[in-house]
């Protein structure tokens, strides 16, 4: 098992419920400490319980982002089969059994097989915008937040494509390479909850730093690769409108022209108030969360643009950093070079 962490509260959650549950305990679990700068090792072992110590090994990551991370962490183990998990899900009651059963059912062709994730939502209120857009989660395909892949299947297609520095596209890359190298993907009996995380604000502005990464995706796997992932498409092109608007209208009002600059002024105007409305209406309507929504509304479209731009130029140019899965930097030379491998204190 692997499990990249930030040391976040979350991970002595997740150990808690591995160790709480019924059904044989996972032969080896690898945490891939990828804090920057690395952080106490003390600090790290003081979540593993008691009854993992002698299961757990924790393995310096490179703060390099979750798909190196994973990469680390399974270039470590030796097993046939490894089930990642991320740091801030809680695995149910009966996981490990189930795991055990979800493997045993596999095929010989089957690569990788999903857990089912819930994310409970309050029952005494709408839910938050945030907590929306987590709980999207639960229906995502071939999430890494609790999904095991045959070693063979990784090693097959170098593993996770170092490329996407964050915890977005890089599961699905991942999955539709596999995909396309002939294997199966399934989903398992095993259940996870992933908790909605505290959140700022400014959280969807952040966000919108994976419009990067979708251009990737489309370099990769083409444009269609959205309904071969199951992926919703998201508002990109209506961001893009807007922030096309915006940018008009200040030229035109440089320019003296007024009509245009009115004109444009106006299709900003109704583009950024009807976003703001489709995140507003099915909320809360909370002072704080309207507020929050209007905020950020204005934000997102232009800081959405900006990424996506940042991604083609990205595209046209050489791309920097670790090499594409089956290059020269494949993961298991990755990790031999960079990790430092340690028991967990008792």
């Amino acid at each position: 098992m692997v499990i990249p962490t930030l040391g976040r509260p979350s991970l002595s959650v997740c150990l808690r419920a591995l160790a709480d549950g019924r059904g044989p305990l996972p032969r080896r679990i690898v945490l891939v400490d990828d804090r920057r700068p690395p952080g106490d090792r003390d600090s790290l072992a003081g979540a593993i319980p008691d009854a993992l110590r002698p299961l757990v090994e924790v393995v310096r990551g490179r703060a390099a982002g979750p798909a190196a991370a994973r990469n680390t962490g399974w270039a470590a183990a030796h097993e046939q089969w490894i089930a990642f998990l991320d740091d801030d899900v809680v695995p149910g009651t009966t996981w490990a059994a189930d795991l055990a059963a979800d493997v045993l059912a596999a095929g010989p062709r089957t690569a990788g097989v999903q857990g089912r994730i819930s994310v409970p939502l309050p029952q005494d209120r709408r839910a938050t915008d945030w907590e929306r857009n987590t709980a999207g989660l639960a229906t995502a395909r071939w999430i890494t937040a609790d999904m095991a892949y045959r070693r063979a299947a990784l090693e097959a297609v170098g593993g996770f494509d170092e490329r996407f520095p964050r915890a977005f596209r890089e599961d699905a890359d991942l999955a539709l390479r596999i995909a396309e190298d002939g294997w199966e993907l399934t989903v398992g009996t095993r259940r996870t909850t992933h908790p909605v995380r505290p959140a700022d604000r400014w959280v969807s502005v952040r966000m919108q730093a994976g419009n990067a990464d979708d251009v990737l995706m489309n370099r990769i796997h083409g444009r269609d690769w959205w309904e071969r992932a199951g992926a919703p498409r998201g508002r990109l092109p209506r961001h893009l409108a807007v922030t096309g608007a915006a940018a008009a209208c200040l030229l035109c009002g440089v320019a003296g022209r007024r009509r245009p600059a009115a004109v444009t002024a106006a299709l900003w105007l109704a583009g950024t108030a009807e976003f703001a409305a489709a995140r507003i209406l099915p909320g809360p309507r909370t002072r704080d969360e309207v507020t929050t929504m209007v905020a950020s509304s204005l934000l997102i479209p232009p800081v959405a643009a900006a990424h996506w731009m940042k991604g083609i130029v990205r595209r046209h140019g050489p791309f920097r950093g670790v090499a594409a899965p089956g290059g020269p930097l494949h993961p298991q030379r990755v990790a031999a070079r960079h990790r430092t491998v340690f028991d967990a204190p008792a």
